[in-house]
């Protein structure tokens, strides 16, 4: 048996498993240890230790970030600002559809980066959506589907920059005489019909269109029938919070810091200094006015930071799974098998297939579409398939992994921002998920065969 199947195997059972018991962790450290077993016998220990170091150096800004992102959170409850801001929300969204709307609006507006949406909106919108008796399953789906959906369909994002730089090296893209990368990926944005298709559907659910559906719809009768706006398995991620409608705040000491952070990531496209100067913000706003005291500062400094260390083990977890399954060839196998189908009209189609199931098995978003791209590329100049309907399959697939695939770092970050079990988010939302894959398929199919 090739390697490439014994990592699909893996996969397919950390998947299953982490499903059916909901106990992602664990089946996450199982899977990597299996992989790093089949590559090195009875060394594997030791290098799985030395595959998780590695990965911890090479993700220091993800863990700086994330940390530092719960640190700012910690401040802002403690300051009350977000009371605040949730007070007056409130008066905005007095009711569940435009709650989902201003969850909708914001999603799109705080397009520069797909953490920076998720985090942000998250702590912006939790305290509203529990006061509506909105389950906090339908936040972490609108936090997750207006994420990387939204920063592929704008040119101005990091997901942007990437892509255009991948495909600027392309020699079919070459050929279409764009000047630069982003021209290219410009003109390929109408036909991104993953993300397209996943916003459309939020919008309709935003406005009562879109039915509730699977664990949804069971989430919004656990609302009706005992007013828990979270399941008793996510109680842990909210054993600290308050009610914080019954509190005063000061909605300055919310917006100030949080206007400066979106502001400076969207100028610098440097996340971590913005959450850094955003931090001092708060030091400056919150000792004088005697918000809290030093001590109480750095002290909420460490436990928001500490608070966010479950959700950074599930990511590190999850990259030495991702690098370990690399090392089993797993993505060169399913490459062989997906590429004898890679013909014809079906080509585009087959490319988003491709990468969609790359990076739902391996998590790696960025990772796959430049392993791909070198691929699909110039087998689709062979077969005359068009070089921007090739761009848009692989842009969709990396959105798909990034919004489908249960312990990717957007996906992760999603379902801890709104404080609930990440399988319970990955359930709730895949109802949705496979109506926007299978209209995608459909979608390049047809543009397939006419362009």
């Amino acid at each position: 048996m090739s390697h490439g199947l014994i990592a699909v195997l893996i996969i397919l059972v950390v998947i299953v498993g982490a499903i059916t018991t909901r106990r992602c962790v664990e089946f996450l450290i199982g899977g990597s240890l299996l992989a790093t077993l089949v590559l090195y016998g009875k060394d594997f220990l030791v290098q799985w230790c030395t595959i998780l170091q590695e990965v911890f150096a090479d993700n220091v800004w993800i863990v700086l970030v994330c940390g530092l992102f719960g640190s700012l959170i910690a401040l802002l409850q403690a300051s009350k600002g977000t009371f605040g801001f949730s007070k007056v929300i409130s008066k905005i969204c007095t009711n569940e559809k435009r709650t989902l709307l201003a969850s909708f609006i914001l999603g799109v507006l705080i397009f520069v980066d797909d953490y920076l949406n998720v985090l942000s909106i998250g702590v912006c919108m939790k305290g509203v959506y529990d006061k509506r008796k909105i389950p906090r399953e339908t936040l972490a789906y609108m936090l997750d589907a207006t994420g990387a959906p939204v920063c592929v369909l704008l040119p101005f994002s990091t997901w942007a920059v990437f892509y255009a730089s991948l495909f600027e090296e392309e020699e079919s893209v070459k050929a279409l005489g764009y000047a630069t990368g982003i021209q290219a990926y410009i003109h390929a944005i109408p036909f991104c019909f993953y993300p397209i298709i996943t916003l459309l559907i939020v919008l309709l659910f935003s406005l009562g269109i879109m039915p509730k559906l699977g664990s949804m719809k069971a989430a919004y009768k656990r609302v009706a029938e005992t007013g828990k706006v979270y399941s008793d398995a996510s109680r842990k991620y909210n054993h600290e919070e308050r009610k914080g409608f019954e509190e005063e705040g000061n909605i300055w000491n919310f917006l100030i810091p949080m206007i400066a952070l979106v502001a400076i990531a969207v100028v610098t496209g440097n996340l971590l200094l913005a959450v850094i100067v955003a931090l001092l913000i708060c030091f400056v706003l919150y000792l004088p006015t005697k918000v809290v005291t030093l001590d109480e500062f750095f002290n909420l400094i460490i436990k928001g930071f500490a608070d966010m260390l479950p959700i950074l083990t599930l990511l590190m977890i999850a990259f030495v799974l991702q690098k370990t399954t690399e090392s089993l060839e797993m993505t060169d196998f399913i490459i062989q098998v997906m590429q004898p189908l890679l013909k014809g009209t079906l080509f585009p189609a087959m490319a988003f297939v491709l990468v969609a199931a790359l990076t739902f098995c391996t998590g790696s978003l960025w990772g796959m579409s430049a392993v791909v791209a070198p691929i699909v590329f110039p087998l689709g100049a062979v077969i005359g398939a068009n070089p921007i309907l090739i761009m848009a399959a692989i842009i969709s697939g990396g959105a798909f992994g990034s919004h489908a695939c249960f312990y990717t770092d957007a996906t992760l970050l999603s379902s801890t921002s709104a404080g609930i079990d990440n399988i319970e988010h990955a359930m709730s939302q895949l109802p949705y998920v496979i109506i926007a894959a299978v209209a995608s398929i459909i979608g390049f199919i047809i543009c397939g065969a006419v362009m």
